[in-house]
């Protein structure tokens, strides 16, 4: 296994210096974010190290050239968009530039795309997963006839302004049971955080048992619960001031028992660190060393 790092945590910072800066702090791969250029979205998202949009053949040979000449790899091409949507023009706008990081994935030889089902937060999850059926299936096979695997965030995406529902539907095992079933294509599965299981009181381990074959990608951020805050607003609280992302190590995944888990059911891919920790923000210098703090963490666990 390998450790890496998603780049969307350094939006500033061109893809030459990230390459270089990854491959001198002894990280293997990296998970290039691929939002549409100059179009920023929430945090971490909005992000654009690779122009997808204008990326042809030359282009892609002077990526892959760039990431060969520090050691790395490309783990995976990011876009976490709403495809979704309860808004036709936006629906329509996100899927386009979806399927124009499967070509670009395809250009760069990258074998995989990482983005999320999405969701109208104002349905059900079975009325979303309604809408999934008849949207995803062309989505999986473009990225098929192109040798692509896409790989789904188990991200809730509660915001104060989606809530109750969120915008991206694939939140819980019984729900990828259903996505699976309804679109079974072997390049369809999982980019699989745990963090996201540990505020919604799944066992954040036994998943990776259950969906060993749909897991093509693995984030590796931690989560921390302020029992404080959650006595205050309960469950129900919108917004969720109680759930506080970390970095790995500092909240309550178990990174001994999910690598465990990992290796016990033949994953063999990365832990491409997301780092949305607000201790380790602000600046470029601390942002990088909370990935130190990350690969600290797991380096132990990679061989």
């Amino acid at each position: 296994m390998k450790l890496g790092v998603f780049t969307s945590a350094l939006p500033g910072v061109p893809l030459r210096d990230v390459a270089a800066w990854a491959a001198e702090s002894g990280f293997a791969t990296l998970e290039i974010a691929c939002w549409p250029v100059g179009k920023k979205d929430r945090r971490y998202g909005g992000v654009s190290h690779i122009d997808v949009a204008n990326l042809d053949a030359a282009g892609a040979r002077e990526v892959n050239a760039l990431i060969a000449d520090h050691g790395l790899g490309i783990s995976s091409l990011g876009y976490y968009p709403n495809p979704l949507s309860p808004d036709p023009a936006h629906r329509e706008e996100v899927i386009g530039h979806l399927k124009k990081v499967i070509d670009a994935a395809q250009l760069l030889e990258v074998e995989i795309v990482g983005t999320f089902a999405g969701a109208d937060q104002a349905k059900s999850a079975d009325q979303n997963l309604e809408a999934f059926a008849r949207i995803w299936p062309p989505i999986v096979a473009y990225a098929r006839e192109r040798g692509i695997k896409i790989a789904i965030e188990n991200c809730p995406m509660l915001w104060p302004d989606t809530w109750p529902g969120g915008s991206n539907v694939a939140y819980s095992p019984a729900i990828w049971r259903r996505m699976f079933e309804m679109v079974p294509d072997d390049n369809f599965g999982l980019n699989y955080d745990p963090s996201h299981l540990v505020w919604q009181m799944i066992d954040h381990v036994r998943p990776i048992h259950e969906f060993k074959d749909r897991i093509f990608h693995a984030h590796a951020k931690d989560m921390a619960i302020d029992r404080e805050l959650l006595y205050q607003d309960g469950v129900l609280g919108s917004g969720f001031r109680w759930v506080i992302p970390r970095l790995p190590g500092l909240g309550e995944v178990r990174w001994d028992q999910v690598a465990a888990a990992l290796y016990a059911v033949g994953y063999d891919h990365v832990l491409s660190i997301e780092h949305e920790d607000r201790a380790f923000e602000g600046t470029e210098n601390l942002v990088k060393r909370g990935f130190y703090l990350a690969r600290d963490v797991l380096a132990p666990y990679i061989v």
